[in-house]
């Protein structure tokens, strides 16, 4: 096995961890009516999710990183920008992290007060959480967005991989960046019915291609062409 098969593979593992650690982000307790009491109520939960939050942005640059040097040879400026937008989707990431150990520290202080329950706690809660949900699901997924549209297109112009997959890639983040902006004008609220409509494109499209990834890899005859001529 060469080493470009296993910088696929290794890739394709990143993807995984990256997919199943955004599943396991997800904490419910932020989006409770009682979200300040519950949070405190559900630490664990919290800390878990910001846990896997931290190990979703790793795996996002990780990705990134791990196939550049092989991106690098067909398209140095695509895989340039993929990889940049990808680190500034995984700060954004962590930011939003920031975000939910400070609720967490909220809603511990909100317990403890009684009196000032009804207002200064709310208010600084409702603007965390509404700053959270801006990062998370707005800037960082068009953010996000902008970076996958290069990667499939690089990976559509150099038939790396089955250009059915790549035009899949390609309207998956599509609609997924659609669902952010339709998020961030209010149209749409996050986690609901239509939100993961716009989105399960691109979620089972990450599935199959970590698969792709592990068991196929980048196309050898697209390869061979490029490092030949090296």
């Amino acid at each position: 096995m060469d080493t470009k098969r296993k910088t696929t593979i290794f890739a394709g593992i990143l993807y995984f961890i990256g997919f199943f650690s955004g599943l396991l982000s997800i904490v419910p307790a932020v989006d409770a009516k009682d979200y300040l009491s519950q949070i405190s109520a559900n630490t664990n939960q919290v800390l878990f999710g910001a846990l896997f939050q931290f190990i979703m942005s790793i795996a996002y640059v990780g990705f990134a990183i791990t196939l550049y040097p092989i991106l690098n040879k067909f398209n140095e400026r695509l895989s340039l920008g993929f990889l940049i937008f990808r680190i500034i989707a995984a700060i954004l990431n962590i930011i939003g992290l920031i975000s939910l150990i400070l609720l967490l520290f909220l809603s511990r202080e909100f317990l403890k007060d009684a009196v000032m329950a009804s207002s200064y706690f709310h208010v600084i809660g409702n603007l965390i959480r509404t700053g959270r949900d801006f990062v998370n699901h707005v800037i960082m997924i068009l953010t996000l967005g902008v970076g996958s549209l290069m990667f499939y297109f690089l990976l559509y112009q150099k038939k790396l991989i089955p250009r059915w997959l790549s035009v899949w890639g390609l309207l998956g983040t599509i609609f997924t960046m659609i669902a952010s902006i339709l998020v961030m004008f209010k149209f749409i609220d996050i986690i609901t019915t239509i939100y993961i409509i716009f989105n399960l494109p691109l979620i089972v499209l990450e599935f199959v291609l970590a698969i792709w990834f592990i068991v196929k890899g980048f196309n050898h005859n697209a390869l061979c062409c490029i490092y030949n001529t090296d």
